[in-house]
This record gives structure tokens, C-alpha cells and sequence, in this order.
């Protein structure tokens, strides 16, 4: 007896799409016979033109790949609806996709998003729950349509934030929990034993794009504020300050790893927001909400150089108590 395996073409581009994808290869249950992924491009300072990562999962496990300029493409569409899918994943893209698509597969279009859905709609939702102090987050599966964000919802799971995660760490459970729960609900929606749910109307928030200057440091705000977006912001765009040069100007300096402390009274009757109050050894600490508070920095990194502990950083920056930083 011949098992028809239901198929299944995959959409994706980032290494979260890659952690699904594997996911979905490794389960077995489907034919995967396509990925799409989104066109290589130049990386790194070097500018050398790479492929994504989920390009480099498909090939390495003999799956073919197509890269689109555009979803809309009359040739792409053409190429997918030939395959006849019975159901297309995709997680983290980066485009919307078109009406015409969203029409191919005869069970529609799985989205796997980074949220907890309909709070943070859009393209950076791991890091505006983190900046915005949410308590937890998860992942909605959704079957996609039109808006940004805003088809049905099939299944969710949930994960608290925790106070040491960073962007990245977060990222990467996010990755496992909804690889974990696409490959759960995927049988049962094939299936049709699965009713996809509308939506709430109440609670909708928008995470829009990030760019290299969200993560500019407001010394006005507090430490705790200022240690939550450094650690939301790592890897990118990452946080940063500035502090003055040897040459008259400004230097920046981003800052990968803080803390939290409270400031001493005599210490915050004196302290402007911004203002080293610490410079000593590797006790780096600096007043924040106008010395209310103090973010004690661990690790840092001058422009153009290596991230160091704030110990070597102290031993050749030439920092002293009473510089304001971010002037």
C-alpha cells in the first residue's frame, strides 16, 4: 500500500525559520518538495553577499529552494501552484504575502509568529515585548490572510520572559517552542479537526521594524528601563551611548551587558542623568533618572574594537567620575 505524505512547501529566511524548518524535515509526516526563501545579500562589513539561513538548511538536506524578488511574481506563483501544496509554513519571511498565494494551498497558509497574538502584530515582535517589559510572550500559529498579522489563531504557547534574557536568548526558545508547536498542530489541521479562532479586537499592538537608532540610551530613564533594553537589543541593532573623545568629540560605545543598582544618597544629590559616578577597578556606574538610580556596566565595546569587561575597558579608556555620557 502506497501513503501519500501531505505536502508541504516552506517559507522562511532567518535562522528561526531555519530551527523550523528542521523541525518540520525531521518530524517526517510531509512532503516537503519546495522552500522559499528570501534573496541572499551582503552581510557583515565585508559586504560579501551570503545565503540565508533556511537557503543553506534546504540544500544541505537536497530540498529545493526558490528566491523571489517578490511573492506576487507571476513565474513564482505559477511554479508553486504546479507543486498543488496541501499546506504552506512560514515563519519570519519578511514579506506579506500576496492574495493570489494565500489562495494556492488547499489548507492555506500556517503562519508561525513570535508573539502571543493579537499583541505585537509585525516584524519585531521578540524585542518590543522585552522593551515594553511584558511579562511573558509565546507563539501563535495563525492561518494568514490579507492584514499584517491578523488571521485566525489555530494554537498558541507561552513562555515567561525571564530577568536575564537577552533578544537572542529569547529568540532561540521562541524558535524551539514553535518548531515544538507547528509540528503538534500540523496532523490535526490537515486533518480539519482543528477550528481556527478570530482574533480579539481589544489589545492589538504593532511591533514595528527596529532600527540602529532604537538602540540609543536615554540616561533620563531609569537603570532598570536602561538594563531591559540592553539586554532586548542584543545582538541588534544593540545598545549604545556616547562619551567624549580624546580629540574633542564624541565616541560611541555600545553596551552589551548592565545592571540595575541603587544609588547612595549623597551619591544621587549629585549625579545628573547620564554622569559617571563609578570609575574604578571594574566598578563601572553610571546615574540614570537623574541619580535616582545607577546602571553598573559589565561589558562594552569602544567603536571599532573588541567587546571587553568593564575592567579593561577602565584601563585604557581614561574614564573618569563626572563625565556625562550621551552628550
Amino acid at each position: 500500500m502506497i501513503v501519500t505524505l501531505p505536502r508541504l512547501v516552506f517559507m522562511g529566511t532567518p535562522e528561526l525559520a531555519r530551527v523550523v524548518l528542521l523541525a518540520l524535515v525531521q518530524d517526517g509526516r510531509w512532503d516537503i518538495p519546495l522552500v522559499v526563501a528570501q534573496p541572499d545579500k551582503p552581510v557583515g562589513r565585508g559586504l560579501q553577499v551570503q545565503a540565508p539561513p533556511v537557503k543553506r538548511e534546504a540544500l544541505e538536506r537536497g530540498v529545493a529552494v526558490l528566491q523571489p524578488s517578490r511573492t506576487r511574481d507571476p513565474e513564482f506563483l505559477a511554479a508553486l501552484s504546479a507543486l498543488a501544496p496541501d499546506v504552506v509554513v512560514v515563519a519570519a519571511y519578511g514579506q506579506i504575502l500576496p492574495p493570489a498565494l494565500l489562495s494556492i494551498p488547499r489548507c492555506g497558509c500556517l503562519n508561525v509568529h513570535t508573539s502571543i497574538l493579537p499583541r505585537w502584530r509585525g516584524a519585531a515582535p521578540i524585542a518590543w515585548a522585552m522593551l515594553e517589559g511584558d511579562a511573558e510572550t509565546g507563539v501563535t500559529i495563525m492561518r494568514m490572510d490579507a492584514g499584517l498579522d491578523t488571521g485566525e489563531v489555530i494554537a498558541e504557547a507561552r513562555t515567561p520572559i525571564r530577568p536575564d534574557d537577552t533578544g537572542q536568548s529569547l529568540h532561540d526558545r521562541l524558535a524551539v517552542l514553535g518548531a515544538g508547536l507547528i509540528c503538534q498542530v500540523l496532523p490535526d489541521w490537515l486533518a480539519g479537526r482543528i477550528n481556527a479562532i478570530p482574533q480579539p479586537a481589544d489589545g492589538v499592538t504593532y511591533a514595528r521594524k527596529l532600527t540602529k537608532e532604537d538602540g540609543r540610551l536615554d540616561w533620563a530613564q531609569s537603570a532598570s528601563v536602561l538594563d531591559r533594553k540592553i539586554r532586548a537589543l542584543n545582538p541588534w541593532p544593540g545598545a549604545f551611548t556616547t562619551m567624549p573623545s580624546a580629540t574633542g568629540g564624541v565616541e560611541l560605545l555600545k553596551i552589551w551587558e548592565g545592571q540595575s543598582i541603587p544609588t547612595s544618597g549623597n551619591e544621587a544629590t549629585a549625579a545628573t542623568s547620564g554622569e559617571v559616578m563609578v570609575a574604578h577597578g571594574d566598578e563601572l556606574v553610571v546615574a540614570a533618572a537623574e541619580g535616582r538610580d545607577g546602571l553598573k556596566i559589565r561589558v562594552l565595546q569602544r567603536e571599532g574594537r573588541r567587546r571587553m569587561s568593564a575592567r579593561e575597558f577602565l584601563a585604557g579608556a581614561g574614564l573618569r567620575p563626572g563625565v556625562r555620557l550621551g552628550v
